[in-house]
């Protein structure tokens, strides 16, 4: 699923390489989500994981979140990066590959690259091929040194970077994409990613941390109503992929803070009491029913650093903005 991309390279060939690279996962990737989807409904608190929200409708829809004025991570990150990025990569020292986890459009990932000596290969992991044509595409035609190797896969299972050779390589993780998974997921991510990354190896993660919920919330639920499109759109590409019958207009998105589990939790609600098919598989909703999207787990620094050395990391420095809105932190491996 990776090739090494050269340049020069006519436009739309990335992307003609990379949907080359990813069919012969398609058809289990299409069983995965169908499997998922009927296992969730049937559940008695009915979820279906949020990776899902990731098709090409919703990659966009979140890129747009992310420029929203409710919407503090990514602009809170941008700033870290930039104020920061030459004290990381001097922390780091010299790198020849990065290595992105849900690289989506890369956007805070250029940041990162003008700020590293000696970088060669960047490796973005992502599920979404058109994210990652796009973003290998501008990569590769601003950094004329910067070989391209994308990966197209769940990046919490990732097991290899498929014939890239790298040594002490640094992790990206960014925009608190690790709030999203439990603790144990979180754990057993950082412990994959350690022995992905192998030894020797670096990586700096983005971890939104605890704060008021006058400001939290509105992240999750913005004015305009674009993350309810983005939750919503779930259930659009259910209706597509898995011939499923939803009418997203009688279901809304929900975001409520969970203070025991120390996250916000997202929600698609039934309005009313109805009926869906999905696979031929038929699903009563009563009205007030929902179902489980996406968490987002929010964090203090010393809690994020102990989920970091159960997961094989070793923390190294962490920086915040004044507002304490976000942190960056590096590890190395334990």
């Amino acid at each position: 699923m990776a090739r090494t991309l050269s340049m020069p390279q006519a436009r739309g060939e990335i992307a003609r390489d990379i949907q080359t690279a990813a069919e012969p996962t398609l058809v289990a990737q299409a069983a995965e989500f169908a499997e998922a989807v009927l296992d969730g409904l049937a559940r008695k608190q009915r979820s279906i994981p949020s990776r899902f929200l990731y098709d090409e409708a919703g990659s966009a829809l979140f890129e747009e979140i992310t420029k929203l004025d409710e919407y503090y991570p990514t602009r809170t990150e941008i700033v870290l990066l930039r104020a920061f990025g030459r004290e990381i990569a001097a922390r780091v020292g010299p790198v020849e590959t990065l290595v992105e986890f849900g690289s989506g459009s890369s956007r805070k990932t250029r940041l990162l690259i003008e700020a590293l000596d000696g970088l060669k290969t960047y490796v973005p992991i992502d599920v979404s091929e058109t994210f990652l044509a796009e973003a290998a595409e501008g990569l590769e035609a601003d950094f004329a040194h910067l070989s391209v190797r994308p990966v197209v896969g769940d990046f919490t299972k990732t097991r290899d970077l498929n014939g890239t050779d790298a040594h002490r390589p640094l992790g990206f993780f960014s925009g608190s994409t690790i709030g999203n998974l439990t603790h144990d997921e979180a754990e057993g991510f950082l412990r994959n990613a350690a022995q992905l990354l192998g030894e020797g190896s670096t990586f700096l993660i983005g971890v939104d941390l605890q704060k008021d919920l006058d400001i939290l919330l509105p992240a999750y639920d913005d004015a305009r109503g674009v993350t309810a499109s983005f939750s919503l759109n779930l259930l659009t590409r259910v209706n597509r992929e898995l011939d499923g019958d939803f009418n997203t207009e009688r279901f809304a998105h929900r975001a409520l803070y969970n203070a025991e589990a120390g996250r916000i939790e997202i929600y698609l609600e039934s309005l009313l009491d109805q009926t869906v098919h999905v696979c031929g598989q038929r699903f009563g909703f009563a009205k007030g029913e929902r179902i489980h999207t996406e968490n987002s787990h929010k964090y203090t620094i010393e809690g994020f650093q102990n989920l970091a050395r159960r997961g094989g990391w070793e923390p190294m420095q962490v920086w915040t903005d004044d507002a304490d809105l976000f942190c960056l932190h590096l590890l190395r491996r334990a």
